[in-house]
């Protein structure tokens, strides 16, 4: 009945494990724990850009095959990878990186400047989902220095320097995203497509070498890896909260807490004008700042963190709570129905005859659109539906595709979730020079005070500059972006990381996580370890 893990497909694999209960014989399992240094994983979804830096790979966590020059620690602290240090002009316009020396790629080819210079020009000539819009030229002074130029300041360009695995100029082709060689930790031995990817240790690594020799990487949905992982077929599985209440034999479940966040996106302009699509622009109710923020405040985070997340998560105020560039200040308290209704009968929305609110001719009620088929976001969307009906605001639900959504997000409420370790997020979501840009700022929210501050952030000299710039764009004391300025968001909540480890695998510290992409729980893959 069995074939090797490469060729068995997943559905036979499922069946077997929960059907009929039938075991794989030693030679036809795949390598876990049996073997000390070797660990079998469900831990994410396959790339389906492969595993191109270039491409974008690696941007949401650890590219595991390739190095980058800067990485951020557990503490979220800037240190050195590829690279020794770097210098900023007084300007902010130029940088200058030092390389190691001692860095080659698997192929056992050094890692020189010429490399990281490739790998950046043809990044920016590609149309990336990396940002390199500000980047003018990019030079190898010599074979261990680079030196950026960008066209004006760019206090977040370190950002891309943690995020962008370094390519190989003498190895880079149309299929490196299938074979990728990189410096990093591990190298890919072999990719069976929609089914595992098997890495080894890469010997060239320069960094602390890895206690475990090889990863075998499976790609399973949420129940087939649940199933495995109750049968001891995996070391660690990532899990939906919905699973957490279930033990599972000689397994712990590791609580890792994110900026993976879940939050309600408001048309914040009224209705009347379209995109160059054709697509309508606005909302007249959630136009009106008092349904935001009444919004906002009648909503009980805490309550959707049990409810919804079966107590795995944390409430949300911002795209970035908990990162160096987050204000406290925007924690809000909220769950306040009597406060919620007092902000919208101050703004003039009355009682009507149908229970919903009305301010002249114009109701109280709005579209909720959540990516059909996501089940937390469609839990989110009615749970925030169930608690503004109290204070007469009438929310519809509807699950719809994302090529729906593309359509809808200029006139309609969607519930979105971003979570990034850039700030240059927290910028597309807000800038009003991102109003209509794809997903980012879809409800054409807009204000010159925010921009101003942003704009401050961005063109700082340096990222410890730009914080306090960040922070004011969030709440200044009079406006912002958040609950307590103009509320063009609900952020709901940030949703905890949560896999089934091995009793005696140690995963080491963990970052907070960023958006559920990229396999961020292998950023720190060096650590890991057995306890004795």
């Amino acid at each position: 009945m069995f074939r090797s893990i490469k060729l068995l497909s997943l559905t036979a694999l499922v069946f077997c494990l929960i059907i009929s209960g039938c075991t794989p014989s030693a030679k036809e399992t795949p390598a876990s724990s049996q073997a000390q240094d070797q660990l079998v994983m469900s831990v994410g979804s396959e790339p389906e850009n492969g595993f191109d830096p270039v491409a974008g790979w690696g941007r949401y966590g650890s590219p595991l095959f390739q190095s980058t020059l800067f990485k951020r620690d557990s503490q979220m602290k800037i240190v050195n990878d590829l690279a020794t240090g770097y210098e900023v002009s007084d300007d902010g316009l130029s940088w200058t990186v030092r390389l190691r020396k001692d860095a080659k790629f698997s192929d056992g080819k050094p890692v020189t400047a010429p490399d990281v210079k490739f790998t950046f020009e043809t990044t920016s000539k590609n149309g990336s989902v990396i940002d390199l819009s500000k980047m003018k030229n990019v030079d190898a002074s010599d074979d261990y220095t680079v030196k950026f130029t960008l066209k004006e300041p760019q206090s977040t360009f370190l950002s891309i320097l943690t995020t962008l695995g370094i390519v190989p100029k003498h190895a880079y082709g149309k299929d490196y995203s299938q074979k990728p060689i990189g410096s990093g930790p591990y190298k890919l031995v072999q990719w069976d497509k929609g089914q595992q990817v098997i890495v080894e240790a890469n010997p060239e690594y320069y960094g602390a070498k890895p206690y475990f020799k090889k990863l075998t990487l499976l790609f399973l949905g949420e129940d087939a890896s649940f199933a495995s992982a109750k049968a001891g077929k995996l070391d660690v599985a990532y899990i939906p909260s919905a699973f957490s209440k279930q033990s599972v034999a000689g397994m712990r479940i590791e609580d890792l807490k994110s900026v993976d966040n879940r939050g309600v996106m408001f048309p914040y302009v009224k209705s009347g004008q379209k995109t160059k699509d054709g697509y309508p622009i606005g909302n007249d109710v959630t136009a009106d700042i008092a349904i935001r923020k009444a919004i906002n405040k009648v909503i009980d985070r805490q309550a959707l963190v049990k409810g919804v997340l079966d107590g795995y998560g944390t409430p949300a105020y911002s795209p970035n709570d908990g990162l160096p560039w987050w204000n406290p200040k925007t924690v809000i308290t909220d769950g306040n129905v009597n406060e919620a209704k007092k902000i919208l009968a101050d703004a003039g929305w009355k009682e009507s005859s149908e229970g919903v609110l009305a301010k002249d001719e114009l109701k109280a009620q709005f579209n909720l659109i959540y990516p059909s088929g996501d089940l937390t976001r469609q839990s989110l969307a009615l749970s925030v539906a169930d608690m503004v009906k109290p204070i007469g605001i009438k929310i519809n639900v509807a699950g719809k595709s994302w090529d729906e959504i593309k359509t809808l997000m200029y006139s309609n409420a969607i519930l979105f979730g971003w979570g990034s370790h850039d700030p240059l997020e927290m910028y597309n979501i807000y800038s009003s020079k991102y109003r209509g840009v794809d997903y980012y700022n879809s409800g054409y929210y807009s204000n010159p005070k925010v921009d101003e501050w942003m704009d401050k952030a961005i063109k700082s000299r340096t990222e410890e500059a730009a914080m306090e710039n960040w922070k004011m764009a969030q709440w200044d004391g009079t406006t912002g972006t958040s609950a307590l300025g103009d509320s063009p968001w609900a952020w709901l909540v940030n949703i905890d990381h949560l896999y089934l480890v091995k009793d005696k695998l140690d995963i080491g510290k963990q970052q907070i996580h960023p958006h559920g992409h990229g396999w961020p729980i292998t950023s720190n893959i060096e650590e890991w370890r057995w306890k004795s």
